[in-house]
Parts: C-alpha cells; sequence; structure tokens
C-alpha cells in the first residue's frame, strides 16, 4: 500500500515524534543534546518553523511546531536529521542510520487541543512523581522555559500559551498547575494514536475543508 503522502498544513500546530531503532539512545550525553538544540534552531530559523515545545527523551525526539509553509516541517525534519546523525556518528565513532523510519505527526486544531499537546510533549518521560522544576524535569525539554527557569531561544510561545495570564508570573504559574495535572489516560491515548497515525485532531467541519485543500485523507 502506498505511502500518505507527508501531512503539513502552514499556520497550524503539528505534533511530531522521531524515534530512533531499538537499542539506542537519541543522546548519549549532554554535548549530544546540545547539538540536537543546535540543530533544531539551526533547522527552525532557516525553513521558517515555530518551536512551541519540545522533549529529548532517551529513545525519541518530541516537538509541537508551527510550520509556514507546507513543505516546512520535512525540510525542518530533514535538516535536523542530516546535522545530527552526522555529528553523532562522528563523535561515537559509528556508522549508519539512527532514526527508526520516518517521523510521524498529526496537525491539531489550536483552542482544542494545544495545550494538550504541549503537557504531553513536556511530560511525555517524566515520572509519576516528578515535580515541575525538579529533577526529573530537565534542561532538555521546554518545560523550564513556560516555568520562567530560564530563557529558552529555541522556544516561540504559542498564542495559547499566552493567553494563560496577563503576566509572565501569572503563566508560568498556571503552566505549573497545568504539568503536575497532566493529562488523563484517555487524552494521552488520543494524542499519541493521531500522532503515530497521522490523522488530524479538529472539527469534522474543518477536517473536510482541510482533506479538500491538501488532497489527502485525515481521518
Amino acid at each position: 500500500m502506498a505511502r500518505l503522502p507527508r501531512l503539513g498544513v502552514a499556520g497550524w500546530p503539528h505534533l511530531l515524534i522521531q524515534q530512533v531503532h531499538d537499542g539506542q539512545l537519541l543522546a548519549r550525553d549532554d554535548t549530544d543534546r546540545q547539538d540536537l538544540l543546535d540543530a533544531l534552531r539551526e533547522a527552525a530559523r532557516q525553513h521558517g518553523v515555530a518551536v512551541h515545545a519540545y522533549q529529548i527523551g532517551a529513545s525519541a525526539l518530541v516537538l509541537l511546531v508551527t510550520p509556514e509553509r507546507a513543505d516546512s516541517t520535512s525540510l525542518f525534519m530533514q535538516a535536523v536529521g542530516r546535522r545530527y546523525v552526522a555529528n553523532h556518528n562522528r563523535r561515537h565513532g559509528r556508522q549508519g542510520g539512527l532514526w527508526s523510519g520516518r517521523f510521524r505527526g498529526t496537525v491539531l486544531e489550536p483552542a482544542r487541543y494545544l495545550l494538550d499537546a504541549m503537557v504531553f510533549t513536556e511530560t511525555r518521560e517524566a515520572g509519576p512523581d516528578a515535580l515541575p522544576g525538579g529533577a526529573a524535569w530537565s534542561d532538555w525539554s521546554s518545560a523550564p522555559h513556560h516555568l520562567g527557569l530560564r530563557t529558552d531561544p529555541l522556544v516561540t510561545d504559542a498564542p495559547g500559551f499566552w493567553a494563560l495570564g496577563n503576566t509572565p508570573f501569572e503563566r508560568q504559574a498556571a503552566w505549573r498547575q497545568r504539568l503536575q495535572e497532566g493529562l488523563g489516560a484517555s487524552q494521552r491515548r488520543e494524542l499519541a494514536e493521531a500522532m503515530h497515525k497521522g490523522w488530524a485532531l479538529m472539527p469534522p467541519e474543518q477536517q473536510r475543508a482541510m482533506e479538500a485543500s491538501i488532497g489527502r485523507p485525515l481521518s
């Protein structure tokens, strides 16, 4: 069966995941993680992608982004892969690919799903007892930025995040509460399934209009 065309819709948020081969680590140390962050920043600038949330996990890179153009997301992920995998292989004396297939992703209706997708991204590998800003919430995600612990030059805050409060303190406090509350099992499953299968999360009427404009099914 032929693959569906890559899902990319200009101006809409996309939840993405790029996994590595079984038994491999996405990053072996902080030098790798910094190199991946540098690759993300450069590729986002070059290809017109706003990164709203991210997590550099043990075996997967998870991103919430909005592309300027329909092809921006694919070009962005290709650029990140070319730079990071080449540097990773050179540092660690290895050859061959690191990724386990193509990246996966879904397009989201922002009013309903964007904040949930941010929570999903920043808590994907956090333990059940993790406290935002604590040891389990490493610098290698966008959570410290949204909690006011540092300013992350990779992150472009989405309008939905700005709507959490009129001041940085209000937004940070609201985000801490959102992370502490987390997502229910059904919410997490809905986002994960849409992301892995490439289906859109939006009302049916928006979905039909988008299918007509991009020429591929979204459910």
